[in-house]
């Protein structure tokens, strides 16, 4: 085993955890803000590749342009999800709020499997087999655009939630439910708008996401549970402790895929959940409660 070999892995894991670090960092923002774990988060990723594979199948549209439409009908869906359904229960206990969205999810997979069957989907594009080379150091195009991109939406969402007026709002109504109430701010709304924030960080997600995987529709079940175990080891309701968690997990697969064997993965995951929880309770970049 040669140390170029070693490097090619641990880059191809990296650039794979930016895209996982996005996809938990709309569950981190969710919760960070509404204080609602969002149980269907896999499942709403998986509606987003299969949303890529049908665009792509019907007008060859390139996953990086489908992010577009599938970020915005994701947006849409989220704010209504959150309206229409989530928001009466956000004072109700938590084991409400666990039992919603899991029946949420499990209607999800089951719309999945009847919509497009059990069988394993994903598009083909050129730029998937090509490689830029910098001596014996390869980067994989696909990786490599999906993280862009995964970093692109990360930094529009920074930027939206530290400078935007909105996104000031929002961070009052996390920090102080009741003093943003008592000055008018419609918190309903906001956190109707944190939530279709969040579907669509998990959208953009999707579409790079397709280009790395296939999709079925059992796939969202294990999307969810490994963003709760990134968000963990970052910090819940930390936005840079998602991507930071995103980019750990991602190499740490990586990186067991080639020392050990590829299913030893979530081994190595879950080990490394384990020692954040034993080490660091609140996680890497999480504050104590």
């Amino acid at each position: 085993m040669t140390w170029d070999l070693v490097a090619n892995v641990a880059i191809a894991g990296v650039l794979t955890g930016l895209v996982y670090g996005l996809m938990a960092l709309g569950l981190s923002v969710i919760f960070g803000v509404v204080r609602v774990v969002n149980f269907a988060h896999g499942e709403m990723m998986t509606i987003a590749m299969y949303a890529t594979v049908a665009l792509f199948a019907a007008w060859r549209i390139d996953p990086f342009l489908a992010v577009v439409p599938v970020a915005a009908a994701f947006f849409v869906f989220g704010y209504l999800l959150q309206a229409r359904l989530i928001n009466p229960f956000v004072t109700r206990p938590e084991h409400s709020q666990f039992i919603l969205l899991l029946a949420v999810a499990i209607i999800i997979t089951n719309a999945l499997m009847v919509s497009f069957g059990p069988d394993a989907r994903n598009v083909q594009v050129d730029y998937q087999l090509e490689s830029y080379a910098i001596g014996p150091i390869l980067f994989d195009k696909a990786r490599l655009y999906a993280a862009g991109m995964a970093l692109a939406a990360s930094a529009a969402l920074f930027a939206f939630f530290r400078f935007s007026l909105t996104g000031k709002a929002i961070r009052a109504c996390a920090d102080n439910y009741l003093g943003a109430k008592v000055v008018g701010l419609d918190v309903k709304r906001y956190y109707a708008l944190t939530f279709g924030l969040g579907a669509a960080c998990v959208a953009v997600a999707g579409c790079m996401m397709i280009l790395l995987v296939d999709v079925t529709p059992i796939l969202g079940p294990a999307y969810t549970l490994l963003a709760f175990v990134i968000v963990i080891v970052g910090g819940l309701g930390s936005m840079g402790g998602a991507l930071l968690g995103g980019v750990l997990i991602g190499l740490s697969e990586a990186l067991a895929g080639l020392f050990i064997q590829p299913s030893a993965k979530s081994m190595i995951s879950f080990g490394l959940l384990i020692l954040v929880l034993l080490f660091r309770p609140q996680g890497l970049l999480g504050k104590k409660a």
